[in-house]
């Protein structure tokens, strides 16, 4: 009987719509690293702000620095556009890069944009991105490279070294898509891992997330849940076979961390078995480098060595 009852309350929303596995797959994947005062902050982000972890909506990521482990919450764009949908009157945000060798022009009057496309384009000098909204003027933001130059150093630089143009993109359409929808929520803020008085600590058991190239989100855009489902299966084959990992792997983890069949898990669970096989993957990569270490030790026991 007791099983039972852990096992029903393991499925009922504990906070907001999370349940309890779902809590402990998020604390122990998405937001691996965070005390249980950073986690119940940024569970409760979510909750408030209505995004999905699991959709890759929001990320909570945690860096070592001299002061201890600071959390940082950042929306992405997907959480972004995601809220946008949800507003009365959404009609699409659109986000374009200018070049050097771009033909562009904006009348700041009548916010009209005209933007001419040649090769080769050259490097990228700006960009731009335009808000629509039902009974609301544009929302176009403009901005030159310069602007975010910036970020090349921040917390995410790497991501804009390597991926500045895909990065710049996504900028822009998070701030336009911010200022026409009114989505007031706030982000990268450092969190410490000291005790906030007011944030209640995490207690298992306790009651208490577009591709890079296309970036234009279409009017009445619809994702398949079905479809999603069949992408991230197959997602999943690739990870398996990129880690040597097999069927029989997939399965054990399957079992422990969900006890289901897996063709009865759902889009969030599939996304969080995904980092759990990542998870798996890196432990097997440190027993690896034990087993070697171990195996050095052994040629050069000098307790056998006749001197």
């Amino acid at each position: 009987m007791a099983k039972n009852q852990v096992a029903v309350s393991n499925t009922q929303a504990v906070v907001g719509s999370f349940t309890q596995n779902e809590l402990d797959t998020i604390k122990g994947t998405i937001a691996l690293g965070t005390s249980d005062e950073q986690f119940a902050l940024f569970v409760q982000t979510c909750v408030n702000s209505g995004l999905n972890p699991f959709l890759n909506h929001i990320y909570c990521i945690v860096y070592n620095t001299k002061n201890g482990p600071q959390m940082s919450i950042q929306i992405a764009v997907e959480g972004v556009l995601a809220l946008a949908r949800k507003t009365d009157g959404y009609k699409g945000v659109d986000a374009q890069l200018v070049h050097e060798n771009d033909d562009f022009k904006y009348n700041a009057t009548t916010k009209e944009i005209t933007h001419s496309v040649g090769f080769p384009r050259g490097r990228v000098i700006g960009g731009y991105s335009v808000a629509k909204r039902e009974g609301f003027e544009d929302v176009v933001v403009l901005m030159e490279s310069s602007e975010v130059e910036h970020m090349t150093k921040g917390r995410n630089a790497d991501m804009w070294k390597d991926w500045f143009n895909d990065m710049f993109k996504k900028h822009l359409l998070k701030r336009s898509a911010k200022l026409q929808y009114g989505i007031e929520i706030g982000e990268d803020e450092p969190v410490a891992s000291k005790p906030v008085e007011e944030t209640p600590s995490y207690q298992p058991g306790a009651r208490v997330d577009i591709t890079p190239n296309q970036l234009q989100v279409e009017e009445g855009e619809v994702i398949d849940p079905d479809e999603e489902i069949k992408n991230q299966w197959s997602s999943i084959n690739e990870k398996l076979q990129g880690y040597d990992m097999t069927k029989d792997d997939l399965k054990a983890i399957i079992k422990e961390k969900f006890n289901m069949k897996p063709n009865d898990l759902s889009l969030q669970q599939i996304t969080a078995l995904s980092k759990f096989i990542d998870l798996e993957h890196a432990n097997r990569q440190k027993e690896v480098v034990i087993v070697s270490e171990q195996k050095e030790q052994e040629e050069f026991n000098f307790e056998n060595e006749v001197l």
